[in-house]
């Protein structure tokens, strides 16, 4: 199978056409239904029942083409508009293996509303397909401050002082909760995708879920965010977009990726 490649076209459609158990890690941004009310592709269902039935099937193809150790990462977000996720997610858990729930804190809010409390939080639904996954906590460690090892090291209760310090030189485990700044109007890393989320984000995902030349799948790759990650981590990629002027802009983002 040809990789590090872009294929246009429906997503459901096209993931049939992959062979079972291909990918390490699958990273989706799916429309969110009626959140981007401007956007074509998030308004397309007349219900959300017919979105959910959408879900079930593009899900399924995921989960089939994943590795027997891979990880699913699936976009979503809350709110008086967005609750469709809630159900999502009761849906897919129960039809597939539930493994965590991620929340990617955008570090500023967003939508104003004057009956609830800012909205500041998307979320990731994290499934697996077996018992064992691979994953690699060390390659998503959150890097302590100098003065804040400093203060550490002075805990006389570790005998080891040597590996303690490896320990905080090393940083802290990263948790489930992702504090990584959204992507504003004038970020330099903005491309024209309505929704595209920060390279740094992807980054983390596609990190602690794959090694070396292991192959990450996007199948709604937009602007083509999950590429550059894999690209500059060294990962194979593939992905699907149905959009021409998004697969345009990701590929000038490419080429012009080191």
């Amino acid at each position: 199978m040809k990789t590090n490649r872009i294929i246009q076209g429906d997503a459901l459609v096209e993931l049939k056409k992959l062979p079972a158990a291909c990918a390490q890690s699958i990273i989706a941004d799916p429309p969110y239904f009626n959140v981007l009310e401007d956007e074509a592709w998030d308004t397309q269902w007349k219900t959300a029942a017919d979105y959910l039935a959408w879900c079930d099937g593009w899900v399924a193809e995921c989960m089939r083409v994943l590795r027997l150790d891979g990880l699913c990462f699936i976009f979503g977000q809350l709110g008086k508009r967005e609750h469709t996720f809630l159900h999502l997610m009761s849906r897919l858990t129960q039809q597939h293996q539930f493994h965590d729930l991620l929340i990617w804190d955008r570090a500023v809010g967003y939508d104003e509303r004057r009956d609830s409390f800012t909205p500041q939080y998307e979320m990731v639904l994290v499934m697996r397909k077996g018992e064992k996954v691979k994953f690699n906590k060390d390659a998503v460690r959150v890097p302590y401050d100098a003065k804040t090892i400093e203060v550490y090291l002075k805990d006389k209760r570790y005998k080891d002082m040597d590996a303690r310090r490896a320990h905080l030189e090393a940083g802290k485990f990263a948790t489930n909760s992702l504090r990584v700044p959204s992507l504003k109007g004038i970020s330099k890393e903005k491309c024209g995708h309505p929704s595209q989320k920060p390279l740094d984000l992807i980054e983390k995902l596609v990190a602690c879920s794959t090694d070396a030349g292991d192959l990450v799948l996007d199948p709604f790759m937009g602007s083509g965010t999950t590429a550059a990650a894999a690209k500059k981590l060294h990962r194979k990629w593939l992905g699907i977009e149905k959009a021409s002027n998004y697969i345009k802009i990701a590929k000038s983002r490419l080429k012009a990726a080191k």
